[in-house]
């Protein structure tokens, strides 16, 4: 394997941060944890103590040479109660702004990562219409707040993800498992999203920045058919994309609805996004209603590793609106570090030999974190942290993405050095 980078093209790193900050318990994802959800029971209000170390954690980066980092912030913080703003929360995001950007690593900030203070939780949160002006109050606070230091916001992360594991599946907060009221909460968030684009837009107008960019980080899919040459299998592998990820993301970018999206008044035709953010892992194969099962390799998780399709799904965004694209998240668990540096080469050859206009990359994560339902036992870093220490130490796949950042491409003898292992094979869902 030999390529260069695209001209243009940032590599960086993406994080959440109740993934990562530790100290808070005043979210729906602790109260989870307390109802015993979590596979390994461990604390998401420890997770990697970043919200302390996070000097430390900037250090890495930028020995490291990352380029830009997708951050988020974590709305129980900043406003632990109904209406109550907590100003040295927000001084304490602007610290780490101010930091990445002295360190010349452009930030790109997430407003809401599947945590949601507890008092919204109680109100119903998306489930609810009257709840998206908590969600656009917090949105103006924060972007009056660090608004000088970011040109860059994604509104929402993982729209589909969260209304489905948590409304459809019933295996995240708040456990619900109920088609209508998945599709109300899509609707919702729909609707936050594109009061919210506005709102970004027109808050840092006021400020005098005229380089603002806005999008939502969309979480998407290969939806193949278990067997080709089925049509039952073809049928519900289109249907499942249709209904997990088509209709959200033709509705948030252009406000043009199909089901499950229902009416909301601010859900009209427009643009909504200034670039399309990509969260990419992997393929799923579908038959009937189920999900199948596919040969070939996959991580620690059972996800199908599938390159390719990080192109596929940029181009079928690309194709309904012609944007920019970021990779905002692609990554992989691999517990004992063995394939990503493969894994991160694959998709970034992919990226590289395309076409289409992908400027951003971020892989997901910088360092090992709390993996939600997972807990800490999934990892998905290139820094290893030691949950009993805190400590951090990069990892062989750290130092390969070092080395591609430094030279700007995947050299025939960086690919053998780090690369040329095989990843673990087995069946989907087994």
């Amino acid at each position: 394997m030999n390529f260069q980078l695209k001209p243009g093209l940032l590599l960086g790193a993406a994080s959440a941060a109740t993934q990562i900050e530790g100290g808070s318990q005043n979210n729906s994802w602790h109260a989870w944890y307390r109802k015993g959800r979590i596979k390994d029971g461990s604390d998401p209000s420890v997770a990697t103590d970043h919200y302390v170390r996070w000097q430390e954690d900037l250090e890495l980066m930028a020995g490291m040479g990352i380029q830009c980092c997708r951050l988020g912030v974590e709305w129980s913080r900043v406003e632990p109660e109904d209406g109550v703003f907590d100003d040295a929360v927000i001084a304490h995001y602007r610290e780490e702004l101010q930091a990445l950007v002295g360190r010349g690593i452009r930030p790109l900030l997430t407003l809401h990562h599947f945590s949601n203070p507890l008092w919204l939780e109680e109100k119903g949160a998306f489930a609810k219409r009257d709840n998206i002006t908590y969600f656009l109050r917090f949105v103006r606070r924060m972007v009056e707040g660090v608004g000088d230091l970011v040109s860059e916001y994604i509104t929402i992360n993982e729209p589909n993800v969260y209304a489905c594991n948590g409304y459809f599946e019933g295996t995240w907060p708040p456990g619900k498992r109920n088609l209508l009221e998945t599709a109300r909460v899509m609707t919702n968030l729909t609707a936050a999203h594109i009061e919210a684009y506005g709102l970004i837009r027109k808050t840092r107008l006021q400020m005098g920045f005229t380089d603002t960019k806005v999008s939502f980080a969309n979480h998407l899919r290969v939806f193949a058919p278990q067997n080709p040459a089925d049509p039952v299998h073809r049928f519900w592998a289109s249907r499942a994309e249709q209904l997990f990820q088509n209709s959200l993301t033709r509705a948030m970018c252009t406000g043009r609805t199909a089901f499950p999206i229902g009416h909301h008044p601010s859900i009209v035709p427009g643009q909504y996004c200034d670039f399309h953010a990509i969260n990419y892992y992997a393929r799923s194969t579908v038959s009937a209603l189920a999900g199948g099962r596919a040969d070939g390799p996959v991580n620690d998780l059972g996800w199908e590793i599938y390159p390719q399709g990080i192109v596929e799904t940029a181009q079928r965004v690309y194709s309904l609106l012609p944007r920019p694209i970021y990779i905002t998240e692609n990554g992989t668990c691999d517990n004992t570090d063995r394939f990503r540096a493969r894994y991160i080469a694959e998709h970034l050859q992919a990226i590289c030999e395309s076409e289409l206009p992908i400027e951003r990359y971020y892989h997901w994560c910088f360092c090992d974190n709390w993996e939600w339902l997972e807990g800490n036992s999934a990892r998905f870093g290139l820094v290893h942290v030691d949950y009993e220490t805190q400590a951090r130490t990069v990892k062989s796949s750290g130092e390969f993405y070092r080395q591609v950042i430094a030279q700007g491409g995947v050299s025939d003898e960086l690919y053998s050095r780090f690369c040329d292992v095989p990843y673990p094979t087995g069946r989907e869902g087994a």
